[in-house]
Order: structure tokens, then sequence, then C-alpha cells
């Protein structure tokens, strides 16, 4: 049965209603694959970062949690926080009307307030493996009613070492349950681990030949490391994205490249795993609400962000692991948008080139450098909207708001 909306699915009204509020109009291929066989059966699910995937799982369990149970119901492994908490308020907006209590438990943030939440009625946690295996030892997360296990990014808990930890969390839970495996890639260490621990899983596969590029055009510059910053600059004059994510190597690399671009007034958020967790989930949720439009990370946001319309990902170091490209890139080109992937590469990483292209199944077209002049005239576009930035307004209503607060404070009356 091809479902062509989500009234087609049998689904409550109270969950009809939620995605109706959230514009969920049209189900993604892994939605339409994904839900009539979720929770009847084990699924592996190969599917690129961006296809619609959490939704794919979270409207099933929101489907067919007991509101009047209060211990959880459903365990979601994540890989990192930003994951986690993103996963927490796309289970809490799909549930809204049906009332469910989603729960993020991840490293750094305060154990005591998660076991004081754990303890209330929850219906869902969602976490990283080792939090979520502190928890379990420490006999604060209750597993007696859990009959749906979602593995999300298992490809990416593998590249971080937690598949000896999500290996023991298994272990802990109840037999008679339901597992669900998601991974944008399928190493043979994920199928091992699949094979031992599913019934006779359903493979469901998204990734089909091409898929990669159906949606992303991608595209290579050679050039120095000398030469790199200012092509980049480059780049975004003549793109002139709407949002767009910068991604290096490391968190130097980040802080170098923001306090350039912040340097010429590009306004430039910065994500690292150098930041402190609340500044980080902060800069997310920022982005997110597009009062930014350029973002500077780490890996760490390649699986921490869901935003559907980012129209540029620049790889300002290229990713030396070709899964790593695949994640990188896959933040654009999202809910049948078109998106841009943009990649800098020097001489000596050409070797890392050919890796990926042998992983994504095609040669990445190579582009030569702008004219000046042409930069020059794209310039004049270029600077109206960076005015125009949500995060410029944003910094003027609050220097007004401040304005209205002091007035208010000195009786509506300017001292001399």
């Amino acid at each position: 049965m091809i479902h062509n909306n989500f009234s087609s699915f049998s689904l409550s009204d109270d969950i009809q209603k939620a995605l109706c509020v959230l514009d969920y109009k049209i189900p993604t291929e892994v939605q339409e694959r994904v839900i009539p066989q979720a929770l009847e059966k084990d699924l592996i699910v190969k599917a690129k970062t961006g296809s619609g995937k959490t939704a794919a799982y979270a409207i099933p369990i929101c489907e067919m949690i007991d509101w009047l149970e209060n211990k959880p119901q459903a365990l979601i492994l994540t890989p990192t926080r930003e994951l986690a908490v993103q996963v927490k308020e796309d289970f809490t907006n799909i549930g809204r009307f049906k009332r469910i209590k989603a729960a993020a438990i991840y490293g750094g943030h305060p154990f005591a307030i998660e076991k004081t939440e754990l303890k209330q009625k929850t219906h869902v946690a969602v976490g990283t493996p080792g939090r979520v295996m502190d928890h379990i030892r420490k006999g604060t997360l209750p597993l007696s009613m859990i009959s749906c296990l979602v593995i999300d990014e298992a490809d990416r808990m593998l590249d971080m070492g937690f598949i000896d930890q999500v290996e023991e969390i298994i272990k802990e839970l109840p037999e008679d349950r339901v597992t669900m495996l998601f991974s944008a890639t399928m190493p043979q260490e994920i199928k091992d681990i699949s094979l031992n621990e599913h019934k006779a899983p359903v493979q469901i596969d998204i990734n089909e030949e091409g898929n990669a590029a159906a949606d992303i055009d991608h595209s290579l510059f050679l050039t120095t490391e000398e030469d790199k910053f200012e092509l980049l600059t480059d780049i975004t004059i003549m793109e002139n994205p709407d949002s767009c994510i910068i991604f290096c190597s490391t968190k130097d690399r980040v802080d170098l490249v923001w306090e350039r671009l912040k340097q010429m007034d590009y306004h430039p958020q910065k994500l690292h795993g150098g930041m402190e967790q609340t500044d980080r989930i902060s800069a997310i949720k920022r982005f997110k609400r597009g009062q930014y439009r350029y973002l500077v990370a780490t890996d760490v946001a390649a699986r921490g962000i869901d935003v559907d319309d980012i129209s540029l990902v620049i790889n300002y170091d290229i990713p030396l692991e070709a899964e790593t490209y695949v994640h990188r890139t896959g933040r654009t080109g999202r809910a049948g948008r078109k998106g841009n992937a943009v990649s800098l590469a020097t001489s000596s990483q050409s070797r890392f080139v050919r890796q990926i292209e042998e992983f994504i199944g095609f040669p990445i077209p190579e582009r030569t450098g702008y004219e000046k002049a042409e930069v020059s005239q794209a310039r004049l576009n270029f600077d109206k909207k960076l005015k125009a930035a949500p995060e410029i307004k944003q910094l003027k209503s609050d220097q007004l708001n401040k304005g209205i607060m002091k007035l208010r404070f000195n009786g509506g009356k300017k001292r001399n």
C-alpha cells in the first residue's frame, strides 16, 4: 500500500492532529516503509541522514504508548547529547496531544535532575549509552516495561566506541521487546550486532544507488592551506546561502575560522566539544531558529542538528573518513529540498577525496576558483543579505528592549 499522506496510516486522532500541527504532509520513503512494520517486527534500517528516520520510529512509538503507565515503555539510544535532546523534542512534539513525557539523559547533564525526572511519569527515555548504563547500574532507570528499543545512528556509535556499552544495555532489557536499528552506513561490525541480537529482523535499505547525489550538488575546490580562508569567503559570497554549516577538523580550527568570520561581520555561531554543554545546546537551538546563518562546527554537529533547510555545507577541512563525508553533507538536501555541498582539499589530501568518491559511488566535480571581478560583483547582494540577517535584527531588538527597561527603571525620564 502506498501512503500519499499520513492520514492513510492507522494512527489515532491525537497523533494525526500533532502531525498536522507539525505540517507533516507526505511521508518520506523511510517513514512509508518503517511505520507499517514498526513494533511488529525487528527492523534494521539503512537510511541516509535527513531521510526522516526519527519520525519513522517516533510516530509508531507515540502511537503505542500507554499514557497511564508511569515507567518508560521505549528506550532510544543516540550517539551524542545533541541528538538525544533533539529526539526528545521530537517525541514531545509528536506526542503532545497524548501528553507523552520524554526524558533526555546524557553525560554532562546533572545526574540528580535526571534521577528525579525518571522517578516521575516518563514514557520514553532517550539517552547516550554511557549515561543510560549509569542509570541502569544505579537502578534509577526502570526497564521492566520497555517494549521497544531503538538504536539510532548505529554507525556513529561504532565510530565513537559505544558498541560495547550498547551490547551491555541490550542484555539488561526484557527479551519480549521490539528492536529497531537505524544507520546511514552498514559496516560489518554493525551487521554482526544486528544478526546476533535481532530475531529474524526485516532489512530495509533506503540508500539506493545514486541516492547520495539525488538532492545534493557536490563540488570540490583544490587549494592550499594559505589560500583556503579567502576561498571560503569567496564561496559564501558567490553562493550567498540562507543557512550554512562550515565543518572543520578540530575545535582549534573552528575557533580560528569563527574568529576570522566574526571580524568580517558574518556574525557566525560556533559548535565544538570544548564548549560547555549548555552553550552547545543553546547554539544549536539558535541556529535552528534561524538567528545565525553561519555555523562553524566540528563533527559533533554532523549528528546533532536536525534542520531541514540548510542550503549549503562547506567542508573547510576534507574529512578523513568517507562515512563522515556522508554525514556532513547529509545536513543539506533534506526533506525533498535541493542542497549544496562544497569541499576544500589540498593536493596532499587527494587520496581522501578518492576514498570518498569510491564510497559514494560517483566522482565529485572539481571547480576552479572565482575571478575577482565576479566576486566583487556578487558582493553587493551578499552584503545586503548579511546586514538583513536575523541575528542583526535580534541584536537591535535586544538593544531596544534594554533601552525600554532602562527608561522604565528611570521612571521614563532621561538622566543628564
